[in-house]
């Protein structure tokens, strides 16, 4: 199973690392599921990371350490250049649903904008997410 994740989920998961966006993450890191970025990706949660208001709660250092733990673990691809199967309310969000379809991998978000279309594309909720793996799991009989 592939994923997208979306940038709010892996700072939440810096901030959080109890809560349900850390677990997914750490998950894709530990092989349970193929993490999928691109440069797009990459270059949001940088800016993110980044910022004064996050700066004071994520050293600069734990951002490099994440960056480099994604890269060696997540598969990088190309930028999708085609449409995404539907567009957000939020047009900066449509680069992820792009790419999400293009790598036949779902979309992992908070992003309420990106959620209401779950049931016309495969987004979830890093909780939703979770449970899903966990079903995975169980039926695979670990």
């Amino acid at each position: 199973m592939r994923a997208v994740l979306d940038p709010n989920v892996i700072v939440s998961a810096v901030i959080a690392p109890a809560g349900a966006p850390a677990q997914v993450l750490e998950r894709g890191l530990a092989g349970d599921y193929e993490p999928v970025v691109s440069a797009l990706l990459l270059a949001e949660l940088a800016d993110v990371l980044g910022r004064p208001k996050l700066r004071s709660r994520v050293a600069p250092s734990d951002a490099a350490e994440l960056h480099r733990r994604i890269g060696e673990r997540a598969v990088v691809v190309p930028d999708s250049t085609g449409a995404p199967p539907l567009r957000s309310r939020d047009l900066g969000d449509d680069y992820l649903l792009a790419l999400a379809h293009a790598q036949r991998a779902a979309l992992v978000t908070g992003d309420g904008d990106l959620l209401e279309l779950a049931a016309r594309v495969p987004v979830f909720s890093p909780a939703d997410f979770v449970r899903m793996l966990e079903e995975r799991r169980r039926g695979k009989g670990d």
